[in-house]
C-alpha cells in the first residue's frame, strides 16, 4: 500500500511542471456589468466577477472544459473551451434574465452538466434552500423535494426515503465517498450535519451503474462547501434557536484560498430537548445533540488536484418510547445512542492531454453505542471500519462521445464490543468496474453504459451452538451485471423529453443475513436469513418538461419491478419478552410519479407560485402493500422575491401548505394513517456592505399547531404524534 501511495505522489509531482493557461473577460446585462459565478466542475475552480463585471481564471491545464456563468436572476450560461500551449483565452458573457432559479452544475452524474443537459433528471436543492424550510435535521429538509420523504424516529433520526424505497436500497455519498455508518436500521440517521456543506442532489431511481451495490432504489449526494474563491480569505458564525425544542445551535468557519493551496475549517454544536406535540406534550427522550468538526485541505496546479477532506461527527440521540415525564431537559438519559462517525477522503484528480484521471481513496469508522441500563458501558457496541476506493479514467472526447471507465469497492470490517449481540463480527468486500458514455449533439443528449460487481461476505461465529443465540458463520459471494441508457431530446421549443432504463441490485447486508438479537431500538428481536439472494431490478422513468418564460410544468413517471425483495416481518414466535421478527423475500413492483408547475408571470418577476403531487405505490406480487409507503401529498408554496433596497439584498417570503392525503395502502402488519395539512412560513433577507454579509431569516413550521401522526413514523405504533409548532430563528454573519 505505502508503495501505491509513493507512485501516486510521484506522478503527481510530475505533473506539476507542465505549461499553464488562463481566462478572462467581462459579463455584462445591457452593458452594465453583472456580478456573476463563473465556474468548471472538473477543475473545482471558479471566480467571481468584481464590480466593473471583470473575471479571470488561471492555472488551468491543457484540455477541453466545460465553464459556466451563473448569476440569480439570469439564465446560466454553459460553454465548452480547449485549453492548449499557455493560451490566455478571453471570453465575453452577454447575460440574459430569467425569473427561474439560478441553474447550477450537477455534480453527482458522471459527466457534471447544467440539469437541462443531463440525460438523467437529479433534484437538487441548496443549503440555504433546506436553512429556509426551517428543518431541524438535514434528514427532514431533503424532504422539500418531491419525491423524498424520510423514515423518522422522533425529530433527531430521519433516513431518507426516495420513490417508496429506503435504508440500504438508498445510497447516500458525502465529500465525494460512499457513506458506511451501520445504515441497515431504522433507527440509524445520516450522521451528516447541515452545517459544511453546499447542496443536495438526489438521484432517484436505480444508479447501480455508477454507484453499485445498494444505489437500487436512489442516491442522496451531499456536497461539501466550497472554498472560499482565489486569494480570499473568509468567515462566518451562523447560530440559530427553535422554540419547540428549545434547540439552539452554533457553527463557525473559516476559509483561505491562495493560488496553489486552499483549507477550510468549520466547528459546530447544536442541543436539542424534547420535542412538542401539537397536544401540547412533550416526547419524553426525543432529546438530541451533536458536536461536528469538519476540515479541508486543496493543493491545485495546472496539472493535478488534490483534496484532503475530514468530518468528525458525534450524536447523541434519545430513544423515545412514550410520552412520559414532561421536562425540557437536555441531559441524555437511558435508553439513548451516542454515535461517532468519522470520514477521512483524499481525492486527487491527474490532468493529462484531453483527458483526466481521477483517484479517489476514503476512510470511514463508525462507532455506535447504544445505552440501556447505564449510562456510561452500552449494552450493544458495533464498530464499523471501511476503506474506500475509486479509480476513473475520463477518455479523450471522440466524435462528440464522452466516455468514463473505472473501478470501485471497498473493504469493511464489523466488530462487536458490547453485552448484547444483533449481528456477528463480518468482513465484507465489494468490487465493480464499469463504463459509461455520453453523445451529445445539439439538444440531444444520449447516455449509457454497463457494469460488474462482485461481494463477498464473511461472519464469525457467535453464542453458543445448539442455544437460541447461536449464529453460524457464513461465508457468501454476490455478484450482479447491470446497464443502462437513457435519451433526452426536445419534442418541440419549449417541451423537453428524457427517458430512461436502468437496472439495479443489491446484495443482501448482514444484518439481513445474520441478525439474532434484541434490536433495542426497534424492540424487537430480528433473525436473519442466511438463504437470501440478491434484489434485482429494474426502472422504466420518463420526464415531460415544458418551460417559457411564464411558466414551467414537469411530469416524471416511473414503473419499478424488483426481484427477490428483502423485507421483516413479525412471527408469533416471543423471545424475552420481544416478538420475533424474521427476514423474507418476494418479488415487488413500484409505480407513481411527481407532477408539478412553476408559475412565475412576466413582468411579476417577484412573484412565484409552486405546487407539486407526488405520488408512489408499492405491491409485493401476491398483492399485498409493501410496507412504509409514503402518502400521497400535495405541496403549494406562493414566494415572493423583494428587489434590492440598497444594502437589504434577497429578500423574501414564502408560504407553504402541504396536504398530506390518507394512507389507505398498507401491509397487513400496519395500520391506517388519517391524512393532515401542514403550513409553513419563511421570512429572510441579506444585509449586505463592503466587507460584511449579514443573513437573517424567521421559519415557521406547522404553525397550526397540527396533530398529526405521519406514516413513516417509527413512533407510529405507540400513538405518539409528530412535532406541534415550532419557529427558528437563524443569523448568518460573513466576513
Amino acid at each position: 500500500m505505502k508503495k501505491h501511495f509513493i507512485l501516486i505522489l510521484l506522478l503527481l509531482v510530475s505533473f506539476s511542471l507542465f505549461s499553464q493557461n488562463s481566462l478572462k473577460g467581462i459579463i455584462t446585462h445591457h452593458n452594465n456589468p453583472v456580478q456573476a459565478d463563473i465556474y468548471i466542475s472538473k477543475l473545482e475552480k471558479g471566480a467571481i466577477t468584481d464590480f466593473d463585471g471583470n473575471y479571470k481564471l488561471t492555472n488551468i491545464p491543457d484540455g477541453t472544459f466545460t465553464i459556466v456563468y451563473s448569476s440569480l436572476g439570469f439564465t446560466s450560461i454553459s460553454k465548452t473551451i480547449t485549453f492548449n500551449n499557455n493560451e490566455e483565452i478571453v471570453v465575453h458573457i452577454e447575460m440574459k434574465e430569467t425569473a427561474v432559479e439560478m441553474e447550477e452544475i450537477i455534480i453527482s452524474t458522471p459527466f457534471h452538466k447544467l440539469q437541462r443537459e443531463n440525460v438523467m433528471k437529479v433534484e437538487r436543492i441548496s443549503a440555504q434552500d433546506i436553512a429556509n424550510s426551517g428543518a431541524l435535521t438535514l434528514a427532514e429538509g431533503i424532504t422539500e423535494i418531491p419525491g423524498v420523504s424520510i423514515i423518522s424516529t422522533g425529530a433527531g433520526i430521519g433516513k431518507p426515503v426516495i420513490r417508496g424505497l429506503s435504508s440500504n436500497r438508498v445510497l447516500t455519498y458525502t465529500q465525494g465517498v460512499r457513506l458506511e455508518n451501520q445504515q441497515f436500521g431504522g433507527e440509524h440517521g445520516l450522521g451528516i450535519n447541515a452545517e459544511g456543506i453546499s447542496s443536495i442532489e438526489v438521484i432517484k431511481g436505480p444508479a447501480s451503474l455508477l454507484y453499485g451495490s445498494d444505489a437500487l432504489g436512489g442516491v442522496l449526494y451531499i456536497n461539501p462547501e466550497k472554498f472560499a474563491p482565489e486569494n480570499k480569505t473568509q468567515g462566518s458564525i451562523k447560530t440559530n434557536y427553535t422554540t419547540n425544542t428549545l434547540g439552539s445551535s452554533t457553527s463557525l468557519a473559516v476559509k483561505n484560498s491562495q493560488e496553489k493551496f486552499k483549507f477550510i475549517i468549520r466547528g459546530t454544536y447544536a442541543t436539542n430537548s424534547d420535542y412538542k406535540t401539537g397536544n401540547n406534550e412533550r416526547v419524553t427522550l426525543s432529546r438530541f445533540n451533536e458536536s461536528d468538526f469538519k476540515t479541508g485541505f486543496r493543493f491545485q496546479t495546472e496539472k493535478f488536484k488534490s483534496t484532503v477532506r475530514y468530518n468528525y461527527n458525534q450524536s447523541k440521540i434519545g430513544i423515545p418510547e412514550e410520552i412520559g415525564v414532561q421536562t425540557t431537559s437536555k441531559k441524555m438519559e437511558l435508553p439513548y445512542q451516542k454515535i461517532d462517525n468519522h470520514i477521512l477522503s483524499f481525492d486527487n484528480k491527474i490532468f493529462l492531454t484531453n483527458s483526466s484521471l481521477d483517484i479517489t481513496l476514503s476512510y470511514l469508522f463508525n462507532d455506535r453505542n447504544e445505552f440501556e441500563d447505564d449510562l456510561f458501558t452500552p449494552a450493544l457496541r458495533l464498530r464499523l471500519s471501511t476503506f474506500g476506493y475509486n479509480v476513473k479514467y475520463n477518455l479523450p472526447e471522440f466524435k462528440d462521445f464522452e466516455t468514463i471507465v473505472g473501478v470501485q469497492g471497498i473493504y469493511q470490517s464489523n466488530t462487536n464490543l458490547g453485552e448484547e449481540l444483533l449481528i456477528p463480527d463480518a468482513t465484507k468486500n465489494d468490487f465493480g468496474v464499469m463504463t459509461t458514455t455520453h453523445y451529445h449533439i445539439g439538444d440531444v443528449g444520449l447516455q449509457g453504459g454497463v457494469r460488474f460487481d462482485t461481494r463477498t461476505i464473511t461472519t464469525e461465529a457467535a453464542g453458543t451452538l445448539g442455544e437460541q443465540d447461536y449464529i453460524a458463520p457464513i461465508d457468501k459471494s454476490f455478484s450482479s451485471f447491470n446497464a443502462a441508457i437513457g435519451a433526452k431530446f426536445d419534442i418541440l421549443k419549449y417541451i423537453l423529453t428524457r427517458i430512461n432504463f436502468a437496472s439495479g441490485f443489491r446484495a443482501p447486508n448482514i444484518a439481513e443475513l445474520a441478525s439474532n438479537g434484541i434490536h433495542e431500538g426497534t424492540n424487537r428481536y430480528e433473525i436473519g436469513n442466511a438463504n437470501l439472494n440478491n434484489e434485482q431490478n429494474f426502472q422504466a422513468d420518463v420526464a415531460l418538461e415544458f418551460n417559457n418564460d411564464h411558466i414551467e410544468v414537469f411530469a416524471n413517471g416511473f414503473y419499478n419491478h424488483i426481484n427477490d425483495y428483502i423485507f421483516i416481518e413479525p412471527t408469533n414466535e416471543i423471545i424475552e419478552n420481544n416478538q420475533v421478527y424474521r427476514y423474507s423475500q418476494n418479488n415487488a413492483y413500484l409505480y407513481g410519479g411527481e407532477f408539478g408547475f412553476h408559475f412565475h408571470p412576466h413582468p411579476l418577476d417577484w412573484l412565484h407560485i409552486n405546487s407539486s403531487f407526488e405520488t408512489v405505490t408499492g405491491k409485493l406480487t401476491n398483492g399485498d402493500y409493501l410496507p412504509l409507503q409514503p402518502a400521497n401529498s400535495l405541496s403549494n408554496t406562493v414566494k415572493i422575491d423583494l428587489n434590492d433596497f440598497g444594502f437589504l439584498k434577497k429578500s423574501f417570503f414564502s408560504t407553504t401548505y402541504k396536504n398530506t392525503f390518507n394512507q389507505n395502502n398498507i401491509s397487513e402488519f400496519e395500520t391506517l394513517t388519517q391524512g393532515y395539512n401542514i403550513l409553513n412560513m419563511a421570512i429572510g433577507t441579506q444585509i449586505t456592505l463592503t466587507n460584511f454579509k449579514a443573513i437573517i431569516g424567521i421559519q415557521a413550521t406547522n404553525l397550526t399547531d397540527e396533530v398529526y401522526i405521519s406514516h413513516l413514523s417509527r413512533l407510529k405504533v405507540d400513538g405518539i404524534e409528530n412535532i406541534g409548532r415550532s419557529i427558528n430563528f437563524s443569523l448568518l454573519l460573513q466576513l
